[in-house]
């Protein structure tokens, strides 16, 4: 190597170390202030200091958070991927085979089990693809970063009660790049709010426990508001041209609810039947081109689940293949 191109790479080599270096440092200045945080709130020491001993810095996870596939693919490509023949096909022999126990947390929680059966489906492939990723050091990494800090400070904040209440394993606390958890991927937050310890063995555990896994599932879509009684929604062709302040392109943003007679009446027709007083919006989530469709409040709360216009639909026409087909 000539030695003015060795000296550039050893030039190159030491800036880049040195950034490294620097961030290395920030993050270490930011966990011993969150350890301060953590205290105030009334963690205990024992659960700070085991925590932070397995936290470290991921930095591939922010190139994760901003590239997010459903926020960035196409919808009909984003559902094609999520709701296969094989996936379909699989979640009704799950169905068959857990008849038994889904029957009575669908009857316990009203909450369709063909629903319940599409989330784990679409969040873990059933399981299989839990996440491998130590939730702690992915809630600091995600915290440590500014773009969402705020949410995913609270985030860690809550595990760590979670973990100090024992009503968690920090041994267990492995799950997906955002920092969920479990066979339906909850978040801390959803986990103290929602999750149940359906087999009574004195912890929560949405890793192994399919009870506790279904029940805090179903918990979760019955204390948001979901209503056993209407559908999520329909594809829908729009035959006339719809003015763009009554079409949702955006989950943060919804336009105006009609009855589908009303829409009917612009020019936007259902692929399927639905019910004629129930409120519906009508969603385009890849905007002007692209599929519609019209959707209920349970599709607003799958949202809840996954702020994606597109998840939401995904999951939708995955629990109408079990239920219907």
């Amino acid at each position: 190597m000539p030695k003015r191109l060795k000296k550039f790479v050893v030039f190159f080599i030491l800036i880049i170390s040195s950034h490294a270096s620097a961030e290395n440092q920030e993050f270490i200045n930011w966990t011993n202030q969150f350890k301060i945080k953590a205290s105030q709130a009334g963690v205990s020491k024992v659960t700070i200091d085991k925590a932070f001993a397995r936290i470290v810095f991921i930095e591939k996870l922010l190139v994760y958070d901003r590239k997010q596939p459903e926020f960035i693919e196409k919808t009909d490509v984003y559902v094609e991927k999520r709701v296969t023949p094989q996936r379909i096909a699989k979640a009704r022999n799950l169905l068959s085979e857990n008849k038994d126990f889904l029957n009575k947390i669908e009857n316990e929680f009203s909450v369709p089990k063909e629903t319940l059966v599409a989330l784990w489906g679409i969040e873990t492939n059933f399981g299989i693809n839990k996440g491998k990723v130590d939730i702690l050091s992915a809630l600091a990494t995600l915290s440590f970063d500014k773009r969402r800090s705020e949410y995913f400070s609270n985030e860690l904040l809550i595990l760590l009660k979670l973990i100090d209440s024992k009503k968690v394993k920090i041994e267990s606390m492995y799950g997906s790049w955002a920092g969920a958890h479990g066979n339906f991927q909850f978040m801390p937050s959803s986990i103290a709010t929602y999750a149940i310890d359906y087999d009574n063995n004195q912890t929560i555990d949405l890793t192994n426990s399919l009870e506790d896994s279904f029940a805090s599932a179903a918990n979760y879509l019955k204390q948001i508001g979901w209503d056993k009684n209407i559908i999520w929604g329909s594809k829908a062709t729009l035959e006339k041209n719809i003015s763009t302040n009554l079409i949702t392109t955006d989950a943060r943003n919804f336009r105006k609810a009609m009855t589908y007679e009303q829409w009917k009446d612009l020019g936007v027709v259902s692929e399927t039947k639905l019910p004629p007083k129930t409120l519906y919006q009508l969603v385009k989530p890849d905007g002007t081109s692209g599929p519609a469709y019209l959707v209920s409040n349970n599709y607003e709360k799958l949202l809840h689940w996954n702020r994606s216009l597109r998840f939401a639909i995904a999951a939708g026409l995955f629990s109408d293949q079990l239920r219907y087909d």
